[in-house]
């Protein structure tokens, strides 16, 4: 099955599986805002560093399942897999895109 995704987050979820932060700058605009695991990480640089913390953490991959989007909101539902207790899981990514770039993102 092939799910329909804006462009922002098709770059995320590439940037994401390569592993390489530095493609982020390309799907996140300069002044994002990520909250996830209880925390909000604000800015590039430290939305980088929180991937590449969350990725040597968890060794993880994400499998998109359906997306929705309404105006600016996207939201996608992923099965995550890792090394993290209950793995998988199904999460929620909580997007708001504007310009093409990615604005806010809440994992839940």
């Amino acid at each position: 099955m092939t799910i329909a995704l804006p462009a922002a987050v098709e770059r995320y979820l590439r940037a994401d599986a390569s592993a390489d932060e530095d493609r982020f700058s390309t799907c996140f605009a300069a002044d994002a805002e990520v909250r996830d695991e209880a925390r909000t990480i604000q800015g590039l640089p430290a939305i980088k560093a929180w991937k590449r913390e969350s990725r040597r953490k968890y060794q993880y991959v994400v499998d998109p399942l359906a997306c929705t989007q309404e105006g600016d909101a996207v939201l996608l539902t992923a099965r995550v897999a890792g090394n993290f207790p209950g793995s998988p899981v199904e999460l929620t990514y909580a997007f708001v895109v504007r310009d093409d770039l990615i604005a806010s993102l809440e994992i839940r």
